[in-house]
């Protein structure tokens, strides 16, 4: 098998709504709908669906939970100017920033939670 990316993940939130709105506003993420009116953002070549605990799209986790999940996003704007937008959209930043290896290398991170307490790391390469 010869799997290299990932196409997306899904959160299981509170507010469908308030989440599209929040990584929208906060991260500039494009809305997207797909499946018959069902939300999420686009991240890059990937997505980030969201999905109600409620009224969860079949087939789902054995156990979704709210505030479960923990990832990572890349960055390319300076570090100076990542925390200036966090503080400007009332972002509390959780920890850092710190020094960090990702996927591609040294890395400064970022952590800040999203209006679940999902962790969200922001990391922007040292290269």
């Amino acid at each position: 098998m010869n799997i290299r990316d990932i196409d997306h993940i899904t959160l299981t939130v509170k507010d469908i709504e308030r989440s599209v709105r929040w990584y929208h506003e906060v991260f500039d993420l494009p809305i997207i709908e797909f499946d018959d009116g069902r939300r999420g953002v686009k991240v890059g070549k990937q997505k980030i669906n969201f999905q109600a605990a409620d009224t969860s799209h079949l087939p789902v986790a054995k156990h979704p939970t709210i505030g479960g999940a923990d990832f990572a996003f890349i960055a390319t704007d300076p570090l100076a100017n990542i925390l200036s937008h966090l503080t400007n959209y009332a972002v509390e930043i959780v920890d850092g920033p710190l020094p960090k290896t990702g996927a591609q290398g040294p890395m400064t991170a970022v952590y800040v939670r999203d209006p679940d307490e999902n962790l969200i790391e922001i990391g922007k390469y040292d290269n």
